[in-house]
């Protein structure tokens, strides 16, 4: 190390994960010794084993705390741009009674330990991670976010983990373009604050943030958001005219209101229909949807000739009644130009026990179809393989299917639905693989 260029080794040492591995170095070779201030970023994360020893009483007398080792850590460098501070996961597992109260060391969103350091460091700061420890932050509220947004102008990123957050103080930051509040319990029910003080956001990622009653995002300038509600507010707001990339996960609200004009991407995970008001889909290229009522949901939304790549999950049995249609009927009637499609177990069960006396070819136009991927679970071969036939000769544009059969099924049945797909249709370009629940999907055959 000691002959390598000192750029070159300056860009090594900025891309260690773990700042402790600089200060290792430090003491190993002069080189790194005389560089190490240089660095630009602090990498800081407490492990398993470090606290498993400050609580043993025969290691915590040797220890030194945590903070005292951040705080040395940024003393050590000349100018700070980047802060990554947190926790092992393994440590989110500890329980509330295994934590000393009067034990702060692990309280990584205390105002009082921000003010130690913040100042010293905030001219230059581009970006700022905190991982809290959970079981020490969640009955604390802080007011980090004011002290941040007084010190912070420069601030482009800003991540939050596992904090109980106040927004009294807080001031617009309009140089925050990326926000990310995870296992957050926010004091901002409706997110007027959060719209307010980022006005310029470009990327927000709200996972799993509580304490919302009738939350609206209303940033002018965002373009990707990923939002998963921990908890059921009365209704949800989403107006953003410059948003592409749209993640939705919720529960059941009253009202879920989409206003996005340019949205190209949307992933929409609701846990049971509700009241769904649309603007603005006109643009829209891939679609997931996911719900314990999918067939209510698809009916909600409106036809869109833009989506060419859809999937559908289902996460609750659906049976139509003697006249509806069956949820794959229901998709290529609203979607009509879709040219990809993916059916998940249920959905494809759902159509093998009701896929319509007529078929599909006399109610819907499926010639754009040009890809399926079906994940079954063969309980009747003989009605799995009517099926796929069904489907073949109603797509007549169908270039290319995948289909992935449950482990479970026993491997006689498995070759024989391979073989017989393969004989029957032979324009069609095949490919195999498995799947289960909570596992990744296997391909047995790439379709060559």
């Amino acid at each position: 190390m000691e002959d390598l260029p000192a750029p070159l080794l300056l860009d090594i040492l900025a891309r260690l994960s773990d700042s402790a591995d600089v200060a290792r170095c430090r003491v190993a070779s002069r080189a790194v010794n005389s560089l190490a201030p240089e660095i630009r970023s602090v990498h800081l994360y407490c492990s398993h084993l470090r606290y498993a020893k400050s609580r043993s009483p025969l290691t915590r007398s040797s220890v030194t705390p945590f903070k005292h080792v951040f705080c040395k850590l940024l003393s050590g460098l000349h100018l700070v741009e980047r802060v990554y501070l947190g926790i092992d996961k393994p440590l989110r597992l500890v329980s509330y009674d295994d934590v000393e109260d009067e034990d702060d060391d692990l309280f990584l969103t205390d105002v009082n330990f921000l003010r130690a350091w913040l100042p010293n460091v905030c001219p230059h700061l581009k970006s700022i991670s905190i991982s809290d420890f959970w079981v020490q932050s969640c009955w604390r509220r802080t007011d980090m976010l004011s002290l941040i947004s007084s010190y912070c102008c420069k601030l482009v990123e800003l991540e939050v983990k596992n904090a109980w957050l106040s927004v009294d103080g807080l001031t617009p930051m309009p140089n925050l373009t990326v926000l990310t509040l995870e296992f957050i319990r926010l004091d901002d029910e409706n997110l007027e604050k959060l719209n307010d003080s980022f006005p310029l956001l470009k990327v927000l990622n709200l996972i799993g943030v509580g304490g919302l009653k009738e939350p609206k995002v209303h940033l002018m300038h965002l373009r990707t958001c990923h939002w998963s509600v921990s908890n059921a507010p009365t209704s949800i707001s989403v107006i953003a005219p410059s948003l592409v990339d749209l993640t939705l996960t919720c529960v059941k609200p009253n009202l879920l209101f989409i206003e996005t004009p340019l949205l190209s991407s949307l992933n929409l995970c609701v846990d049971s229909t509700c009241n769904l008001e649309v603007k603005g889909f006109s643009r829209l290229k891939r679609l997931h949807l996911e719900s314990s009522g999918l067939r209510n949901l698809l009916v909600a939304i409106p036809v869109s000739r833009s989506v060419e790549n859809l999937t559908a999950v289902s996460t609750k049995w659906e049976t139509p009644g003697a006249v509806s249609k069956s949820i794959v009927e229901l998709l290529l009637h609203e979607f009509p130009c879709v040219s990809r499609l993916t059916l998940t177990s249920r959905v494809w069960t759902e159509f093998e026990t009701h896929p319509g006396a007529e078929g599909l070819v006399s109610r819907v136009e499926t010639k754009g179809l040009k890809e399926i991927t079906a994940y079954l679970t063969v309980n009747d071969i003989g009605v799995t393989l009517s099926t796929i036939f069904l489907l073949l000769d109603s797509c007549s544009g169908l270039s290319n299917m995948a289909i992935l059969i449950h482990r479970d099924v026993v491997s006689n049945a498995t070759s024989s639905l391979i073989s017989t797909c393969t004989a029957h249709c032979t324009r069609v370009r095949w490919k195999w693989g498995m799947w289960k629940e909570g596992t990744m999907d296997t391909w047995i055959s790439d379709g060559k």
